[in-house]
């Protein structure tokens, strides 16, 4: 599968090329900022396959966590754009509202952090939920 994307503004774009190695919603309260409130959807993709192809992101790394993972976006307008996560090694996870064809991911495999899940998020039928990550 070959996936495209970038910014709101279009100052950042990207490709991704790989199968999904996983496709999930997390409920986290830190996804939860970073969505505006929602959980965020997201698809982890071989990082071998990743490039930026125009532009640049900014990164941060929050310091008081013990695991932290570090959040890519657009230095202009700050579209959320990937994460990389310790514990996933060798992959990027990528940020569906920035794919061009969000229609792309499909469905996620699994709905995870639902500890923090607010009462207005949503899991769809059949999908498996964790309260932490799996495994």
């Amino acid at each position: 599968m070959t996936v495209s994307g970038g910014c709101y503004c279009g100052e950042v774009r990207y490709e991704a090329e790989g199968d999904a190695l996983m496709k999930a919603e997390c409920h986290c309260r830190e996804c939860q900022y970073i969505t505006g409130g929602g959980p965020n959807f997201f698809m982890a993709v071989p990082e071998a396959g990743f490039r930026l192809t125009k532009g640049h992101t900014k990164a941060f790394t929050r310091s008081d966590l013990a695991n932290p993972v570090t959040r890519e976006f657009c230095p202009n307008c700050g579209t959320h754009i990937l994460t990389r996560a310790p514990g996933l090694k060798g992959a990027v996870i990528l940020k569906v509202g920035s794919m061009d064809d969000p229609s792309q991911y499909g469905m996620p495999q699994m709905a995870i952090f639902t500890m923090d899940k607010q009462a207005f998020h949503a899991i769809p039928d059949g999908v498996p939920a964790f309260e932490r990550f799996p495994g």
